[in-house]
């Protein structure tokens, strides 16, 4: 079953009720007062697994590959003395 969130007009109360689809809406708040609205918010989602961030790691492209050990430029050798 949905939560709703209301809002009386009157004292401002926010206040959240468990809901069947089919149930009539909210016509009093908690204080008592007649003047109350539904408040429409954002849905509560979460994305589990990975490809939903930036920061999980992906598949390389192979614009973005790192040079092989192969393609490295060679080391510098050192003076001898």
């Amino acid at each position: 079953m949905p939560v709703y969130e209301y809002e009386c007009l009157e004292c401002g109360l926010h206040f959240e009720r468990l809901q069947n689809y089919n149930d009539p809406h909210v016509a009093q708040c908690p204080r008592g007062h007649r003047n109350v609205r539904r408040v429409f918010s954002p849905p509560a989602i979460v994305f589990k697994g990975s490809g939903f961030y930036v920061t999980d790691n992906r598949k390389d492209s192979g614009s973005n590959k790192k040079p092989s050990k192969k393609e490295k430029a060679p080391a510098k050798k050192e003076a001898a003395d």
